[in-house]
């Protein structure tokens, strides 16, 4: 355990190295989710459903929709390091052979609490505030950081499968739909009755009415629906159903890679 715990490290910090030798791939990672946030904010309006503050119930949804972008970075990096013979050489060398995998999600969750820290000053400063007890809003951010590490997986896995850097994009297309068929801009009421069904019923739907009410934010007309009612439960359930098959997939994936 403790090689693995040691070997894992050292893999993040090469992760980490990587950010300080191409710093433009951080920023822009950091700026996406910003741009997003103020473009649906006050260039395309929305708010389809909501009676009150539209950012009360936007900012929570973008935290989530955050979460499931920019998983390609990981994907193509993964990628590449296999193209490239770079797993041949760290599997010549005495150490865990999962390590390599560990230490990239773990950059990837650094990212990605960095990016949640942006996101929340940028929340703040156009006028979002959350109105629950710090507690709550810890959970909140740990609800958002679970997706965030069982999405990571999938990609993860997804990447292997791809095998080539190229192909990384046609792959990342088949998170779009989990992306913006949820209530991350519009409440699923004010949508058709069977699309209104399938949004309630999505991982990134759960999270995010999750943390709306974390927040204390306002959700527009509240739905008597049991995906809506028991919304932290799903925000839990989802993510390591995710993992659950994922996070296999993905070890037994790399490990036939040795084959």
């Amino acid at each position: 355990m403790s090689w693995a715990v040691t070997d894992s490290w050292t893999m993040t910090w090469r992760e980490l190295a990587h950010w300080v030798r191409h710093p433009v791939q951080v920023v822009v990672g950091l700026a996406f989710p910003v741009m997003l946030l103020l473009m649906f904010g006050y260039l395309m309006g929305g708010g389809s459903g909501i009676a009150g503050d539209y950012r009360e119930y936007l900012v929570p949804g973008m935290f989530a929709l955050t979460m499931a972008f920019g998983l390609d970075a990981t994907m193509v990096a993964v990628t590449q390091d296999l193209n490239k013979g770079v797993i041949d050489r760290f599997r010549s060398m005495p150490m865990v052979s999962g390590a390599v995998l560990v230490g990239r999600s773990a950059a990837d969750m650094l990212q990605s609490a960095v990016s949640l820290v942006v996101l929340v000053g940028v929340g703040r400063a156009v006028g979002w505030a959350w109105h629950g007890s710090f507690a709550a809003f810890l959970g909140a951010l740990g609800l958002l950081l679970l997706l965030r590490f069982a999405m990571l997986w999938m990609g993860i896995y997804l990447s292997m499968v791809a095998g080539k850097p190229e192909l990384v994009t046609t792959v990342q297309i088949l998170v779009w739909p989990v992306s913006f068929l949820s209530n991350a801009f519009a409440t699923p009421e004010s949508m058709p009755g069977w699309l209104g069904a399938t949004v309630e019923w999505n991982p990134m739907s759960a999270t995010a009415t999750a943390v709306r009410d974390l927040f204390g934010n306002e959700g527009g007309a509240v739905s008597t629906s049991w995906a809506a009612q028991h919304a932290e439960l799903l925000a839990v359930a989802w993510p390591l159903a995710l993992l659950t098959v994922f996070f296999p997939l993905a070890v037994r994936r790399f490990g036939a890679l040795s084959k």
